[in-house]
């Protein structure tokens, strides 16, 4: 039977051990202390229902007039966005497209031939496994290190391209996301020039995933990639985490680098997103006031997200064969823990023993055993007595 799929979706869809774990507890009917919502929709934020729904009423709907890149009206919204956060990009350089991954694949097919080479940080989320399957790319990775807070591993990110050349894979781009999932930490100023070094001398492109640039911890506006002139750079984001709107299914490519291969990539970008139109008019419509959600969103996130630091930290302090991680934004933190068994064996473990559920490691391809990821949109209370119980089975 296999013979009549592709083998670029010869998965293994058998259930691990931690999903059957979790299947298992929730048939019994246990208590579960969820520590790894992602959901924004799903965590009691309160939003502006009646402003939201009505944006989608617009009567311009009822009207076919297929734009490929969006519709102006939600591409000048988006580049009123980077406006505010200081950064200049012409909606005639943005690409709107239905969600992050559908822009990772338009980038994909338009930077990359068949067993091509894309970099890809280590640790970082596993969708770009699949992603890169099903665009036959090969994924190299380069790692980011800890060492009072996260950085990229110089040596590693040379030694990527180099494995690269030497498996016949041409290194047509470089990920990086900012921050990163689940690190929570921004590339600096200093990485990426470096990474826009490695491009010129490859002949390569940035594709720089910001879905979580707003929710920094400082007082500081973090750089965005779109203000990055040193490389052919491509700047996913999306309505999903910016306005917490991941149902609405808005994302978008912001294009920059050299005048002429920027307006290379858009003119092919065009037509790419014209063989799929996959945009629908009336949440394209609906853009400029989705937008305008963040503002209450992101405020909302970023009190639970620093209360929940707050509380994790009171508790850590009384355990101190467990610490956290330095984090500078995000939605996650990231517990170092003893290493006594694998990472999954721990989680199940926590699982049965205290009723919180938390993510291992090595979901996000850590480097050793020894890493939890808790993720800090959990609703107050839930995290707070999940994360005591997750303490006490840890002691």
């Amino acid at each position: 039977m296999h013979s009549f799929f592709a083998r670029r979706t010869a998965w293994d869809l058998a259930t691990n051990r931690y999903t059957q774990s979790l299947e298992a507890h929730r048939r019994a009917g246990r208590e579960l202390l969820d520590l790894t919502a992602s959901n924004p929709t799903s965590v009691g934020l309160r939003y502006r229902e009646s402003e939201l729904l009505g944006a989608l009423a617009n009567s311009e709907a009822l009207r076919y007039d297929p734009e490929p890149k969006g519709l102006l009206s939600a591409r000048e919204a988006v580049a009123g966005y980077y406006a505010e956060r200081g950064t200049t990009i012409s909606p005639d350089h943005l690409i709107l497209t239905t969600s992050t991954s559908e822009a990772y694949s338009f980038v994909f097919r338009l930077l990359c031939d068949p067993g091509d080479a894309v970099l890809v940080p280590t640790p970082s989320y596993p969708l770009f496994d699949f992603l890169a399957d099903i665009q036959d790319v090969r994924l190299f990775p380069y790692e980011l290190v800890y060492d009072h807070g996260w950085q990229v591993e110089v040596t590693s990110l040379f030694a990527a391209v180099d494995r690269a050349i030497a498996a016949g894979a041409r290194p047509r781009a470089i990920l990086a996301v900012h921050p990163n999932n689940p690190t929570g930490s921004y590339y600096q100023a200093r990485e990426i020039q470096l990474l826009s070094d490695v491009c010129a001398e490859n002949d390569a492109a940035i594709v720089a995933d910001e879905v979580f640039l707003d929710y920094s911890l400082s007082a500081e506006t973090p750089p965005t990639f779109v203000a990055n002139e040193h490389a052919l750079t491509f700047t996913l984001s999306g309505l999903s985490k910016i306005s917490g709107l991941p149902q609405m299914k808005v994302a978008w490519i912001a294009v920059t680098g050299a005048p002429v291969l920027q307006e290379a990539a858009v003119a092919r970008l065009e037509v790419i997103a014209d063989t799929y139109l996959s945009m629908n008019a009336p949440v394209q419509l609906g853009v400029p006031i989705m937008l305008e959600e963040r503002y209450s969103i992101q405020k909302q996130l970023l009190d639970r997200i620093r209360e929940n630091l707050a509380e994790l930290d009171v508790q850590l302090a009384a355990h101190p064969n467990c610490r956290r991680l330095q984090v500078e934004a995000g939605w996650y933190a990231i517990l170092r823990v003893p290493a006594t068994v694998s990472d999954e064996e721990l989680a199940i473990a926590l699982l049965e023993q205290s009723g919180a559920l938390v993510q291992p490691g090595h979901f996000y391809d850590f480097p050793a055993n020894g890493y939890l990821v808790l993720s800090l949109i959990t609703e107050a209370g839930t995290f707070g007595e999940g994360v005591r119980r997750v303490l006490k089975v840890l002691a």
